[in-house]
């Protein structure tokens, strides 16, 4: 998706956790797994990372906490802790009972649900905002494997297949010929 395409997806969502755990997919590339599988005390917000345990590959991970992310889950959070539960939950986002995660179900369906509110006339899934964190780091100049990192990838090869092709680094990109020396302006004969 475009920034466009972003930006409105996400004013499509009325719902604060669904707009909470979609954002964090987004802002961090995280797999929907990876989302509902983080717990309160993984949001570092001193460090401004998010910590992630035995994602893909059962490796652990940090990612970046993004500022507007932190505030938006300090909301989500602070209107979640109001509610009264017998037991508090250890997840960040809590299922029907406490001691569980929330399941993907209800977030494919507000994924859905947001994408048509929208108007976006292309298939969004939670891992299309995972493509899109990719692609828009590359078209803002982050190396590859810095975005392999992120990701969590063990190969530059599985990043560099991932990724679409970003139209700003096709557009920023020089051409040699534009490069060559020629006074008149014109293409030089072979």
């Amino acid at each position: 998706m475009s920034l466009d395409e972003v930006t409105r997806f996400f004013q499509a969502i009325t719902s604060l956790r669904h707009r909470a755990i979609l954002m964090t997919a987004y802002a961090a590339g995280l797999r929907i797994s990876e989302v509902l599988g983080l717990r309160v005390d993984d949001i570092d917000s001193q460090r401004m990372v998010i910590r992630l345990r035995q994602a893909k590959g059962s490796k652990d991970r940090y990612v970046m906490l993004s500022p507007r992310l932190l505030t938006l889950l300090r909301e989500y959070w602070k209107a979640h802790r109001g509610r009264k539960v017998d037991k508090p939950s250890p997840w960040l986002f809590p299922g029907a009972t406490p001691d569980r995660p929330l399941s993907n179900k209800p977030v494919y369906l507000a994924c859905q649900a947001a994408c048509l509110a929208a108007g976006l006339d292309k298939h969004v899934t939670v891992h299309t905002l995972r493509h899109s964190f990719a692609t828009h780091l590359l078209e803002a100049g982050t190396d590859l494997r810095t975005i392999q990192i992120l990701l969590g990838h063990r190969s530059l090869n599985t990043t560099a297949r991932y990724l679409h092709v970003a139209t700003a680094a096709l557009k920023s990109t020089r051409s040699p010929l534009d490069r060559l020396d020629s006074p008149t302006g014109e293409v030089p004969q072979s």
